[in-house]
């Protein structure tokens, strides 16, 4: 009636390993407890305790899938796309200033997107003392 060989294999990529990853990775970017029902943290939780390499029920199985979903969009904003979108409105400022002092090639600044992320790196580690002065100066320099 069950063919359980196929379903043995077909659920490698939900394994014990995998799952603990998942859980790792949503406990640091602070999704876990945020995003996720106790009810989904619980059946994540028991199939790592309990499972001892891959998840072979379909039903377990879609379950986790759905709970993986919910992360995944999550967990893809990673550091390098904070940094673009911190860092570009930044690169776009500087640009239209080195543009207003004469620079020809400032206007490629903004879409180089190794100076984006550069920017916005140098933002989100920079002090809280720095930032509050950063910003009403880049502003005031370009409506001279």
């Amino acid at each position: 009636m069950f063919n359980t060989a196929p379903q043995r294999g077909a659920f490698t990529f939900l394994n014990k390993t995998e799952l603990a990853k998942l859980k790792l990775r949503a406990l640091r970017s602070g999704a876990w407890f945020k995003e996720l029902r106790r009810i989904d943290r619980a059946l994540i939780d028991l199939t790592i305790t309990v499972t001892r390499c891959n998840v072979r029920s379909v039903a377990l199985a879609r379950n986790l899938l759905t709970i993986i979903k919910k992360l995944g969009g999550i967990l893809e904003c990673s550091y390098s796309q904070v940094a673009r979108k911190v860092g570009l409105p930044i690169a776009q400022g500087i640009s239209v200033l080195a543009q207003k002092w004469g620079n020809a090639s400032a206007s490629q600044w903004s879409s180089d997107p190794s100076f984006v992320i550069f920017l916005g790196v140098l933002r989100i580690n920079e002090p809280k003392a720095f930032k509050l002065w950063f910003p009403t100066n880049i502003a005031r320099a370009l409506h001279m």
